[in-house]
């Protein structure tokens, strides 16, 4: 909820991780485009990097989060605050040229129905930004050589290290992102030098600079403790459908709306979707038994 901003980022020390995933989607993300869904927008810490999409959903189950991003970066055509459970995805097919999800797959207990969604929402070569830990890094592959960690970092099943916190080995990824129609066509290896001893001693200019460079690396192989990847759609459907209704109803999956201030009607299923100050609450009807 809330605290996230506080408690993980801001004064955190985490400028380091903060700066690299910038370098990051700098390097992958087109500069400009129609509509970009971000996925996992929390309060909107990366949403500035998208100034050159003509409109950006930020989409997060979290509504104190959205508030968060709504309070920084303000109320707007351009901006689309959408409260949901990404299983149930409420955006509509083909709407978007981009998207994004940086740190959301580690919470993904079902990580190819989780990326179906984002795929069903993406135009014919729309271009997808995905972020995963890596289960496959080079600490957990020595704490396993010294038999410190019983579970193989080479298996390639999901890892729930702790409840609903996942880390992936890159096949499995990949493998999912190929079964949905997605080419890989660039990976980057980050945080090498996510090292606390590190992060402390070396200033966080320097740290940022050789990220970069080893960023690189991932084109050869990724063993560092995030990766992400620029995965671009190769199948002709669905359409493209940037001028279309952007939801669909999450109970029936009709595209006919009526739309007031405080909600959103579906006039196929008659369910209300409460609109809450700007944010649309996809999380459960207002006329919920």
């Amino acid at each position: 909820g809330s605290g996230y901003r506080t408690e993980f980022w801001e004064g955190q020390g985490r400028d380091y991780e903060d700066r690299t995933e910038r370098v990051a989607l700098r390097r992958l993300l087109p500069p400009q485009g129609r509509r970009l869904l971000e996925v996992g927008a929390g309060f909107g810490r990366l949403t500035n990097e998208f100034k050159g999409y003509d409109q950006v959903i930020l989409l997060d189950y979290s509504s104190t989060l959205l508030r968060e991003a709504q309070q920084r970066l303000g109320k707007s055509d351009r901006y689309v605050y959408v409260a949901a459970n990404l299983y149930q995805s409420p955006i509509n097919d083909g709407v978007c040229d981009a998207a994004t999800m940086i740190r959301v797959l580690h919470h993904m207990a079902d990580a190819p129905a989780a990326l179906a969604q984002v795929r069903r929402s993406l135009a014919p070569q729309a271009v997808f930004i995905l972020e995963f830990a890596n289960k496959r890094n080079v600490k957990a592959i020595l704490r396993h050589l010294v038999r410190r960690q019983a579970n193989s970092p080479f298996d390639r099943t999901p890892l729930e290290f702790v409840e609903l916190n996942f880390n992936f080995h890159p096949q499995y990824v990949y493998d999912v992102l190929s079964s949905l129609d997605f080419e890989i066509t660039r990976v980057l290896a980050l945080s090498y030098l996510r090292v606390g001893l590190l992060k402390r001693a070396i200033p966080t200019d320097w740290l940022v600079k050789v990220d970069a460079i080893l960023q690189h690396t991932g084109a050869w192989g990724a063993f560092s403790p995030s990766v992400f990847t620029r995965n671009v759609v190769q199948s002709t459907t669905p359409a493209a459908n940037f001028d279309g209704p952007l939801f669909k109803c999450p109970q029936c999956g009709a595209t006919d709306w009526l739309e007031d201030s405080h909600k959103l009607h579906c006039n196929h299923c008659d369910t209300d979707w409460a609109i809450e100050d700007g944010i649309y609450n996809f999380k459960s009807p207002i006329n919920a038994d």
